[in-house]
C-alpha cells in the first residue's frame, strides 16, 4: 500500500486510473506477480499480491516511477506523487483466515471511506475502481490475466461461476451492512497491523519469519540482490536469443540485425525483464535509454509503426505474451 506525497491525490481523473492499471500490468508481466485484490482510493492503493520470484524490491521500484513519470508527463507536472516508499506486510495464506479477511477489508475500503452506502441500494459493483467490479464480479474473459480470482474465489470455498461468483459479492455486500466494513471479531487488529506491523498471521507465523530473517540477515541483502539480478539476466538473455531464433539471426550481432528485429527484442524485454533501459540500447544497438522508452511506447500505442502489421511481429507478440 502506499499513500500520495502529503496524502495528496494520486489521480485526477478516470485516465490517470486507467493508466495505473495499466502500468500494474506490465508490472504484473515483469515480474510474475499475482494479484489476490486491489483497490485504488483518492489518494492512496492498496494489492493483496503474491510474488514467486523474490522480486517485490525490484518492481515495486519500477511500478512507482514509471507511474510517476507517466503521470507527471501527462499533467506537464513534475516531483513526487508518493509519499515515499510503500508499504509492505507479509501475511499468512495457509488457514487461519487472515488472508481471506485481508481480501474483505480491501474490498470494502470504499464502504469505510463513505463512497458506497448499501444501506441507500448502492452496491459494491457500483464502486468501479477494485478487484471486485473489475474481477470477482465479472466473466473470466473481461477480467485482466494477472488477478487471482480462481484462487480467490477458493480460498472462500466458491467456484469461478456466475451463481458463486454473486454470491462472493453478497457476502461482501451482507458484511457492509453489518458493520459498515469494519473488521470484527478475532481479526479486528488488521488496520492496526497495516499501519505500525511488518506481518499478519498467527504468532506460528511470526516466529517462523523470524527464524528466516535472522537465518540469513548477516549477508541476505548481497545475496538477495545478486541472486536477483543473475535471475533477471538470464530472463534477458533468453529473450535476445529467442529473438535470434524467431527472425533467423544465426550468430549475427544483434546490434547489426533488422530494425524491426531489435525493436521486437526491446519490446519483449521491457515487458517481461527488469533490465535498465540503457542495458537494452546497448544490446540492440539503439543508442539511448530514452529511444528505447519511445520505441516501445510507439509499438503499444493505437497506431504502431507499418512494420508491427508484418506476420513475423504478430507471431512474436503472441509467442511473448503466451510464454
Amino acid at each position: 500500500m502506499c499513500r500520495g506525497d502529503r496524502c495528496e491525490p494520486i489521480f485526477e481523473d478516470d485516465e490517470d486510473r486507467g493508466i495505473f492499471l495499466r502500468t500494474l500490468r506490465e508490472c504484473c508481466e515483469k515480474s510474475g506477480w499475482r494479484i489476490y485484490a486491489w483497490v485504488l482510493m483518492s489518494n492512496h492503493y492498496h494489492w493483496v499480491l503474491q510474488t514467486p520470484e523474490a522480486n517485490l524490491v525490484a518492481g515495486m521500484k519500477w511500478f512507482q516511477n514509471t507511474y510517476t513519470r507517466r503521470l507527471n508527463t501527462r499533467h506537464a507536472k513534475w516531483g513526487h506523487v508518493f509519499g515515499g516508499r510503500y508499504k509492505a506486510v507479509l501475511v499468512e495464506s495457509s488457514g487461519g483466515g487472515y488472508l481471506e479477511t485481508l481480501m474483505d477489508y480491501v474490498h470494502l475500503n470504499p464502504v469505510r471511506a463513505g463512497l458506497v452506502d448499501v444501506q441507500k441500494g448502492k452496491g459494491l459493483l457500483d464502486f468501479r475502481w477494485s478487484s471486485l467490479a473489475q474481477g470477482y464480479g465479472v466473466s473470466p474473459r473481461q477480467r485482466p490475466f494477472w488477478l487471482a480470482t480462481v484462487e480467490g474465489l477458493e480460498l472462500f470455498g466458491y467456484k469461478d461461476e456466475a451463481r458463486d461468483r454473486r454470491r462472493f459479492v453478497e457476502r461482501l455486500e451482507k458484511r457492509a451492512l453489518e458493520d459498515k466494513g469494519r473488521v470484527a471479531g478475532p481479526h479486528e487488529g488488521l488496520q492496526n497491523t497495516l499501519h505500525r506491523g511488518w506481518y499478519w498471521g498467527s504468532q506460528e507465523f511470526r516466529e517462523k519469519m523470524l527464524k528466516l530473517v535472522n537465518r540469513t540477515y548477516s549477508n541476505r541483502n548481497y545475496q538477495s540482490s545478486i541472486l536477483g539480478r543473475q535471475k533477471d539476466r538470464r530472463e534477458a538473455e533468453f529473450w535476445l536469443e529467442k529473438t535470434r531464433e524467431h527472425y533467423g539471426l544465426g550468430s549475427k550481432p544483434l546490434t547489426d540485425a533488422p530494425r524491426p528485429a531489435r525493436l521486437a527484442a526491446a519490446w519483449a524485454l521491457h515487458h517481461r525483464t527488469h533490465q535498465p533501459q540503457s542495458w537494452i540500447a546497448d544490446q540492440l544497438g539503439l543508442h539511448t535509454a530514452a529511444n528505447v522508452s519511445q520505441q516501445v511506447r510507439r509499438i503499444d500505442s493505437p497506431n504502431p509503426p507499418d512494420w508491427s502489421q508484418n506476420p513475423a511481429w504478430k507471431q512474436w507478440v503472441s509467442f511473448v505474451e503466451n510464454c
